[in-house]
């Protein structure tokens, strides 16, 4: 977990952050994940901005950030989690890890304006489209429970390889019945279940899987 939130951080930097309105519409900004520890992620804000009342408000974010130089060198990382505001009392230790904060806030009253958030619980998603097949990992922080996205194969598999024919990353095993899905490789695409003849393919947390 800790390395995946320092590449956020130290790799990738600026993020896509989605929060809501009060009208229960999505709303986006680009934000700088400035530092991270074993506990979580750290960014600041303007206490004046519609960012900060929704940070307030609703308590909780999500966000992608992603580095490479075209789709198939890319990595992608999302995090959705909780959010707390810690204060001014977080300043130095972003500013000092983030001097280019300086330039924009160049005083010690401007940025007075400021206050550090952090995410202190959430899941996240590692995925690369570099890696042949592709590689996916899911990951948690802060006691948050872990979500369950995907598919697996149910014991009503007759083996009939049918869904291995339309799987793009070929990340499902036929050496036992049922077959397996590979999660870290899978697309999450859906064709399994598309095709087959039974209906052994569920998605992951439903309650029949």
């Amino acid at each position: 977990m800790r390395d995946y939130l320092n590449y956020l951080v130290e790799e990738i930097h600026t993020v896509i952050v989605a929060t809501v309105d009060d009208d229960g519409r999505p709303v986006t900004a680009a934000i700088d994940m400035m530092d991270a520890d074993d506990s979580g992620l750290y960014f600041l804000t303007a206490k004046g901005k519609g960012f900060y009342d929704r940070l307030v408000k609703r308590g909780c974010l999500a966000l992608t950030g992603m580095k490479g130089e075209d789709t198939m060198s890319r990595v992608a990382l999302s995090i959705r989690g909780r959010v707390k505001e810690i204060g001014e009392s977080g300043l130095p230790r972003l500013f000092g890890k983030n001097p280019y904060m300086r330039e924009i806030y160049p005083t010690e009253e401007s940025a007075k304006a400021l206050t550090v958030f952090k995410i202190y619980e959430g899941t996240g998603e590692w995925f690369d489209l570099s890696q042949k097949p592709i590689e996916r990992v899911s990951f948690t922080f802060g006691g948050a429970e872990e979500i369950s996205d995907g598919y697996r194969i149910t014991d009503e598999c007759i083996g009939c390889e049918t869904c291995g024919t339309v799987c793009p990353q070929n990340c499902i095993d036929f050496r036992s019945v049922p077959a397996a899905i590979v999660q870290e490789h899978c697309l999450h695409c859906g064709n399994c279940m598309r095709v087959c003849p039974v209906g052994a393919v569920r998605k992951r947390g439903s309650a029949d899987a």
